[in-house]
């Protein structure tokens, strides 16, 4: 069993930046994939960016380029960080290992 604990959503400007954690409740180093997923009102979650153990990760095409995803498997921790964030990414961020844990999510609102 794995609880997964997000933080670092909140309010912030277009053309601003954060730092999503996900904090993990034991070990990931034995985790082969973590990834973040965001939710709009309604709709479906949808895959952001995913890390593997090996280095590898995968981002979505919405991002060009702005999201990086990053794993400190001492820390237990995933990260994504988000720069020159627009409205349009504002959802609930999501921590997931793949087809077992979700965090609890946290809100990223980008509003002037």
């Amino acid at each position: 069993q794995v609880r997964l604990v997000e933080s670092g959503g909140g309010l912030v400007q277009p053309g601003g930046s954060l730092r999503l954690s996900c904090a993990a409740s034991r070990d990931i180093s034995d985790i082969y994939a973590m990834a973040w997923f965001r939710q709009f009102p309604g709709q479906e979650r949808e895959l952001v960016a995913a890390t593997a153990n090996d280095g590898g990760t995968k981002y979505s095409d919405f991002e060009k380029g702005r999201f990086t995803i990053s794993r400190d498997n001492a820390k237990n921790t995933v990260y994504l960080q988000m720069n020159s964030l627009k409205p349009e990414d504002t959802a609930v961020y999501y921590c997931h290992v793949p087809d077992i844990y979700w965090g609890q999510g946290t809100q990223v609102t980008v509003s002037s």
